[in-house]
């Protein structure tokens, strides 16, 4: 068995999925409150080990089929894949109804035709019902959302709409409602739905309103992306120059190591 080109074939299509991690973060590079995903490549044995140390049974795999097996164990695959929330970026828009998350484990929450969702992303309008939605028209939540049969923020036609630091909004001076914002402690527990929307197990009662005094959202303000364009294209060079490598030694796995073993085998010995 060629074991080496398993594990090439192996870290090929490893170099695939990392190259769709990275081309999905350069599309949307301009997107309003996307966060850049990235992996961690790792190899099977570990993670295979990992598993094996929790099983009640021992491991009574012969020494020859270990050490047979070891190369193709050896093959480079995604362990992890996590989304970064490490950085936060805002840029002044002038709109109104762009509301900004001034920390990064800050979340307003939406509903959307799959339930309550979390999400960063800043821009908003008014639909023609009077509520706050995000652009693709999901519902902006209120702070009493849970105990209000009401679960949409209505803006009553006025003059100028104002939003405080603490997330309520002022229509002519007069308060008419709070946004729900949500202090995600462990960041960890979030799955991406999507591109800016985030869904966690039992979202309803894990997200909790923020109670503390503070500042934490800026109206006329937009939370651009922290994808860093330059580093993504630096990674997808590097990526790519390996997938071109990859398939050289497969390449030469398949030809010319097969033509010289034939070639060999064919040699009959006076």
């Amino acid at each position: 068995m060629q074991s080496g080109y398993y594990q090439v074939t192996g870290a090929m299509v490893t170099q695939f999925n990392k190259l769709d991690v990275i081309t999905n973060n350069l599309a949307n590079v301009n997107t309003s409150g996307f966060r850049r995903d990235n992996v961690v490549i790792g190899d099977f044995e570990r993670i295979f080990q990992e598993k094996r140390d929790e099983l009640a049974l021992s491991n009574n795999t012969k020494e020859a089929a270990k050490f047979f097996n070891r190369t193709v164990n050896r093959v480079p695959s995604i362990v992890d894949r996590y989304t970064d929330f490490s950085s936060l970026k805002l840029r002044y828009s002038g709109n109104n109804l762009d509301f900004a998350l001034k920390e990064p484990d800050l979340f307003f929450a939406v509903q959307t035709p799959n339930g309550i969702r979390l999400t960063q992303q800043s821009s908003f309008n008014i639909n023609s019902q009077g509520d706050l939605v995000t652009k693709e028209g999901y519902k902006l939540m209120p702070e009493n959302f849970r105990e209000s049969a009401n679960r949409s923020i209505h803006i009553p036609q006025g003059k100028e709409l104002h939003l405080s630091d603490d997330g309520a909004l002022y229509m002519d001076g007069d308060k008419i409602e709070k946004i729900f914002i949500a202090r995600v402690k462990n960041l960890n527990l979030l799955q991406k739905e999507g591109n800016t929307l985030y869904k966690m197990d039992n979202i309803e009662n894990n997200i909790v309103q923020i109670n503390d005094e503070g500042a934490f959202v800026k109206q006329g303000f937009i939370q651009i992306s922290n994808v860093n364009a330059v580093e993504e294209m630096v990674s997808l060079i590097e990526t790519n120059r390996l997938v071109e490598m990859y398939q050289r030694v497969m390449t030469t796995q398949m030809d010319e190591l097969n033509k010289d073993a034939i070639t060999k085998l064919s040699t009959t010995r006076a």
